[in-house]
């Protein structure tokens, strides 16, 4: 479905999801075009779900803020969340980005209760950093990584975990990308019954 925005062309896609149950790291190098198609064969728009370690060195990192602090990305095991839409538009893709995070936001709310904040695009619980997240574009798309602490062993700062929500890992993740792609649908069906003014 595609749209006039702002004088330009905007194609509102509802993406394809996937969780995969295969334990794989994060390095920072998966956030790249097409990583989800050559891993999962998923092709076009697309949000995936895994489970995994994370280790994202300084060369790696996308947030040029972090990268002149010298900081980095280390836990023994997070969820991670990819998303890829072939829009290479970076304001699309922070927009995209904060949907997910408020998703997320929206389901840990139910069991954690005013435990959770959000500062940005960053999710705190109970004064510990729960969530790392970035958004950026490539040559054909916009990309975002979110990642969620399972545990909070091997990050270097003071973290919140699924594990301190009593919360099962995979149900979580799959509920959250339903709601991402149900959000993305409902966008993409408010285009369709308004009429343009003048």
């Amino acid at each position: 479905m595609v749209v006039e925005d702002w004088g330009r062309t905007l194609a509102l896609v509802v993406p394809q999801t996937h969780f995969d149950g295969t334990e794989r790291p994060y390095t920072g190098a998966e956030l790249r075009p097409h990583w989800i198609y050559e891993t999962f064969g998923i092709q076009g728009d697309a949000a995936v779900a895994f489970i995994g370690p994370a280790e994202v060195k300084i060369q790696s990192m996308v947030d040029m803020a972090d990268r002149r602090d010298g900081l980095f990305i280390a836990a023994d095991l997070m969820l991670h969340f990819l998303v890829e839409s072939f829009d290479p538009s970076l304001d699309r893709a922070v927009l995209l980005q904060k949907l997910l995070v408020l998703l997320a936001v929206e389901e840990l709310t139910q069991t954690v209760g005013n435990r959770l904040t959000r500062k940005g695009d960053d999710i705190f619980l109970g004064g510990g950093k729960l969530t790392v997240s970035i958004a950026t574009v490539s040559t054909v798309s916009c990309l975002i990584h979110l990642g969620i602490n399972v545990t909070n062993e091997g990050t270097p700062v003071k973290t919140g975990a699924l594990c301190d929500c009593g919360l099962e890992t995979q149900p979580f993740a799959e509920k959250v990308l339903r709601q991402f792609a149900m959000e993305m649908a409902s966008m993409a069906k408010a285009t369709t019954k308004v009429r343009g003014v003048r």
